[in-house]
């Protein structure tokens, strides 16, 4: 019979979580201040953390991380904002107009951007080029090499660990996929890491 394995708390999860909550507070307070009451105070923070989440999954996706850093920090700016307004640097009984403008204006910002973040084309064309169709060859273009990322050697430790305690688990290598997976790195990243072990 195999030992049961104790569960472990994830320190950094836990510090997720209890940020995750006093942003979630401080956004409903703003929101609340700003003349949003009732359901429409909690709809504000819950928006301003799905598209945090929308483009930090579409930054580890590793497409379109242009606009993927674009709505992270729009959405970053608006939790740190709030943040910061209600810790005693806005009076809360007085909000001034231009936030109140911000407040009102958010719905459409967060559905913009999570519309655009959601449903972005999996392949975008250089503007003036045409798909080629059916019957055309496709034009023969050099093979650019990606430059490898960067990696960090104290990733490479913690992959090494990781792939040590998997070959202990199970016998077997660590695979890229279940490496990425375990590290919540993007692909190339997490072939690069392989490349190093």
């Amino acid at each position: 019979m195999r030992p049961r394995r104790s569960a472990r708390v994830d320190p950094v999860l836990v510090q997720a979580v209890i940020a995750a909550a006093l942003s979630f507070a401080h956004l409903h307070d703003l929101a609340s201040a700003a003349g949003q009451d009732g359901w429409k105070a909690w709809a504000y923070p819950v928006s301003v953390d799905l598209l945090l989440v929308a483009a930090w999954r579409r930054l580890r996706s590793g497409r379109d991380r242009g606009a993927a850093w674009g709505w992270f920090l729009v959405a970053l700016t608006a939790s740190l904002g709030a943040n910061i307004a209600t810790a005693g640097l806005l009076d809360l009984q007085n909000v001034p107009a231009w936030l109140r403008i911000l407040v009102a204006g958010w719905p459409a910002v967060a559905f913009l951007g999570g519309t655009l973040l959601a449903h972005a084309p999996e392949a975008v064309t250089e503007p003036g080029v045409q798909p080629d169709s059916p019957l055309q060859e496709p034009a023969l273009t050099p093979e650019i090499a990606p430059t490898a990322p960067r990696v960090p050697p104290a990733l490479v430790a913690h992959a090494r660990k990781l792939a040590d305690d998997h070959r202990v688990r199970t016998g077997a290598p660590i695979d890229n996929e279940t490496l990425r997976t375990r590290l919540g790195v993007p692909a190339p990243l997490a072939d690069a890491i392989a490349a190093r072990l």
